[in-house]
């Protein structure tokens, strides 16, 4: 069994820094004195555990890097691997959306995906996890996403609802154009789907129902994407979805932090200095206390870049700023096994450097997966 002892580095132990060691033992933090097999110089490093990434979409330029051009899922896989380990990304939930819509997020194409991933999930250096983007309007899969729950509780179920969104947009704007090239229609084809849809409308509320009380019962963490509204907030609470992603609008987002809720935004936004839809100023609600995790969204570099932003920028001290991409992450999804340094938990941490920030090794499972030394050559074990 692999044990390792990781030594000189300040480590993010009980939400503080410490000169303490960290132990591995069998792929789990341990506290006690062993004689290990590898010992680690941390010196002049952060020790900090893996990033925990609740929702990612960068995924899918790997599979389609362009409209209509696409790559077996096994090789995008094994890219999007690569990726996340070398930003420090050691636990992500890739947003898989299932829509109503033909070609990359239709039904078809998720359920290849989730196969895919299910076969490969050993090979990968980082564990990869699906946040289910259930479209609300995709009315003939309800069943079939609560048997995906049942049968892996630690996916994330997340409702979606571009539907109404999308009814009045012309069919000349830029969202319509992505829809287009992404499912393979036309404009004027999306708009006609779009219509063909929302005629059912109807069958909605009773979908919403019945699909958040089968994750429940699964026992898997329930997100509601884009919430406008604290009404539509407090509606979805009664259904038990606890975690509220991407909020629209600052009172949603303090309504729900308020009840003690997981606020999920998106780390781009910390980095770039504000939000590329016109959302939520993330900076601001953190600050505010109403934003408790930050998730990649659609780039990877953006949780470690924003951890450090919000240090920067005196928001936050780094053992709090790193809990949003860490142990808040981890809560709001639901996994009680890792998101901290402590005894008995998953082994996944990550060395940073104090003075550059850049990431010296990853260990994911207790074993190491990254390295990137001072001449500048990374290696992926």
């Amino acid at each position: 069994m692999t044990s390792i002892s990781i030594l000189g580095g300040n480590a993010l132990k009980n939400d503080e820094f410490t000169c303490e060691p960290v132990n591995i033992h069998s792929g789990i933090f341990v506290d006690s004195s062993k004689n290990f097999s590898e010992t680690i110089d941390a010196s002049g490093c952060y020790v900090l555990p893996g990033i925990i990434d609740v929702h990612g979409d960068a995924f899918e330029r790997s599979i389609q890097p362009r409209p209509n051009v696409d790559f077996p899922l096994p090789i995008a896989l094994a890219d999007v691997d690569r990726q996340l380990i070398a930003n420090g990304i050691t636990t992500a939930y890739h947003g898989l959306t299932v829509s109503w819509e033909p070609g990359l997020r239709s039904y078809e194409a998720a359920a290849n995906f989730r196969s895919d991933l299910k076969a490969l999930r050993g090979t990968f250096a980082s564990d990869m996890h699906l946040n289910i983007r259930w479209e609300t309007f995709a009315l003939n899969h309800v069943q079939d996403m609560i048997d995906w729950v049942q049968d892996d509780p630690k996916s994330v179920l997340s409702l979606n609802d571009h539907t109404t969104a999308y009814l009045d947009l012309p069919k000349t704007s830029s969202k319509i154009s992505r829809m287009a090239g992404r499912s393979g229609l036309t404009e004027d084809q999306c708009k006609t789907l779009i219509n063909q849809v929302w005629e059912r409308r109807n069958e909605v509320p009773a979908a919403i129902e019945t699909i958040c009380a089968g994750a429940r019962d699964a026992g898997c963490s329930v997100f509601a994407h884009d919430e406008l509204t604290p009404e539509t907030r407090t509606e979805h609470r009664r259904l038990g979805v606890s975690v509220s992603e991407f909020p629209m609008t600052i009172a949603t987002a303090k309504s729900a932090a308020e009840e003690g809720e997981h606020v999920v935004l998106g780390a781009p936004n910390i980095v770039r200095g504000g939000s590329q839809n016109n959302a939520i100023d993330a900076r601001e609600s953190v600050a505010c206390g109403h934003c408790t995790v930050l998730a990649s969204d659609y780039y990877y570099p953006a949780p470690l870049a924003a951890a450090f932003k919000l240090v920067d920028d005196g928001v936050l001290p780094l053992e709090k700023a790193w809990n949003l991409i860490s142990k808040n992450a981890a809560a709001a999804a639901k996994l009680a096994d890792r998101g901290e340094i402590a005894e008995g938990m998953r082994a996944d941490c990550i060395l940073v450097d104090k003075k550059t920030r850049s990431i010296r090794m990853v260990i994911a499972n207790g074993r190491v997966k990254y390295t990137f030394n001072s001449g500048n050559q990374s290696h992926q074990v």
